[in-house]
């Protein structure tokens, strides 16, 4: 499957195709911007755009008119209010990490790059809180409060180059989101550009403030309700006890066993990771982790908290892993061993380059007693299929991460791999979950939204963010499947909403 680019768009992907035709002139953007800003942070050369033709989904590519690359919020309000001006697209990019294509930009548009807003502009500990500018690296903000005795608890395995204002775009998990929750656990305030290029700032410092949580809209809305140029976080205290558990098992339906045990027994470790054989295959390649021969799947299962406790849980957690079947494990005595064990896990989707030259990777989520009954139905698409898939995921939430693998030099193997990709969408749609639950919607799966929500659903999400973008102009084309509501601008639909006609909401 070749890549997709703007002169050959993939038939299936109607991400670009789909968006309304009544467009402003980019050019005109361009002639506003250059009078307005520094012109060495306007990319317009065609091998210079090339850069930001994709994210971290490389099946999708399109290479943007223009990219500016701000150096504060001034930049990105100046470049924003043009595109509204000229009723042209854009798209924000952080550190361009993300695996759904949310960041893949408009043929026609402008693609505004934050990456260069990287201060961290104060860290309280007192009030347990910091204040960082979007392109700040998640694992900075660690780096930043941990000599305070605090630390920034989203931990996406990109980490080390993912940029916060892209997990305030994904609600972001990471390992640790089973005890800790996701970005927007941690996220007090936001200040905003609109779509329609007004600086706002959404929530604030006071524990309960009233009103609509208009922050929880946008902490995970793709880019499509406006561009973050500051993010206040909360910040977590320390643990004082850390212990971690690296255990292998023959299968992976017993190592399900011992994580429906864990949280059966009413214990909420720090996190539960999962990795098969082929998974842990490609980890051995590429870091030399030393994951226990012969094991089909591993787990590596932290706790953190009071020593006691963590004494009391980690020893539980042993015995259930012993119970179903575990026959080596591993504690870390220190942080050194601590990081060799999570290496092998935090590597684990780059490391399958060492094993496969392309490959997908899917964001599903699943109910957690469901885990063994999907594992064994993606086995048997990939055996039926003739397409290998390997397995790490958050298995104490049931947050899928299957790595479909192909080669895309062979005729035929992407395609194939999309079609099993998606089919493993549809199983987590028929066990009751989700087609995301970290890596968000994006262009890869605005396609299979119909799928999880009726008509009427997606209706009433649309006008949310007609809400906040009239004119359809922030990242269009991702998240829903068609522009709906907002239609052909500057008109909604003629017929109100259900939701209208029943006399329970008023469009204002």
């Amino acid at each position: 499957m070749s890549p997709t680019t703007a002169n050959s768009p993939d038939p299936q992907d109607n991400s670009q195709e789909a968006q309304p035709t009544a467009y402003g002139s980019v050019q005109a953007v361009i002639e506003r911007l250059r009078a307005s800003l520094p012109a060495e942070i306007l990319v317009t050369d065609r091998t210079s755009l090339r850069t930001y033709e994709c994210d971290g989904l490389l099946h999708y590519r399109v290479i943007p008119a223009l990219v500016v690359l701000a150096r504060d919020a001034e930049h990105v309000r100046t470049a924003v209010a043009a595109c509204a001006a000229e009723r042209v697209p854009f798209v924000a990019r952080g550190s361009g990490t993300g695996l759904s294509g949310g960041a893949l930009p408009h043929a026609d548009g402008v693609l505004i790059v934050t990456s260069q807003l990287r201060e961290i502009r104060s860290v309280s500990p007192e009030d347990q809180r910091a204040v960082v500018d979007p392109g700040v690296i998640n694992l900075q903000v660690s780096e930043a409060a941990r000599p305070l005795g605090y630390y920034f608890a989203p931990d996406p395995s990109s980490q080390q180059i993912c940029s916060v204002g892209g997990n305030v775009a994904e609600n972001s998990g990471g390992a640790h989101c089973l005890k800790y929750g996701f970005t927007t656990t941690h996220v007090l305030a936001v200040d905003l550009v609109t779509p329609e290029g007004e600086q706002v700032t959404l929530g604030t410092t006071a524990p309960d403030a009233p009103g609509y949580d208009l922050l929880g809209a946008v902490v995970g809305s793709e880019g499509t309700l406006g561009v973050a140029t500051s993010v206040t976080v909360r910040l977590t205290r320390t643990p004082e006890d850390v212990r971690t558990l690296l255990a292998g098992f023959r299968s992976v339906e017993d190592a399900g066993a011992a994580t429906s045990a864990i949280i059966g027994s009413g214990i909420v470790p720090a996190a539960i990771e999962m990795m098969d054989a082929l998974a842990i295959e490609a980890a051995e390649a590429a870091v030399s982790c030393g994951y226990p021969a012969g094991a089909g799947a591993v787990l590596v299962v932290e706790v953190d908290g009071p020593t006691e406790e963590v004494e009391q849980e980690f020893a539980l957690i042993e015995e259930h892993c012993r119970a179903n079947g575990s026959f080596e494990q591993r504690v870390a005595v220190d942080d050194a061993e601590r990081a060799a064990v999570w290496r092998g896990r935090k590597s684990a989707f780059a490391a399958v380059g060492r094993i496969s030259p392309d490959y997908i990777v899917q964001d599903g989520v699943i109910p957690r007693t469901a885990l063994s009954q999907v594992l064994r139905r993606i086995e048997e698409l990939s055996a039926e299929r003739g397409v290998r898939v390997a397995n790490v995921f958050h298995a104490g939430d049931g947050n899928l991460h299957p790595l479909v693998l192909f080669d895309d030099s062979v005729e035929g193997q992407g395609e194939q791999a999309e079609e099993v990709s998606g089919a493993i969408l549809d199983l987590c749609l028929e066990h009751g979950g989700s087609i995301t639950g970290e890596h968000g919607v994006g262009s890869d799966k605005a396609k299979h939204m119909p799928k999880m929500f009726t008509a009427t659903d997606l209706d009433t999400q649309q006008m949310v963010r007609c809400a906040f973008d009239p004119a359809g102009i922030a990242n269009p084309g991702k998240v829903y499947p068609t522009p709906r509501l907002c239609g052909e601008r500057p008109g909604r639909r003629a017929e109100p909403h259900p939701a209208q006609a029943a006399g329970l909401a008023e469009v204002f």
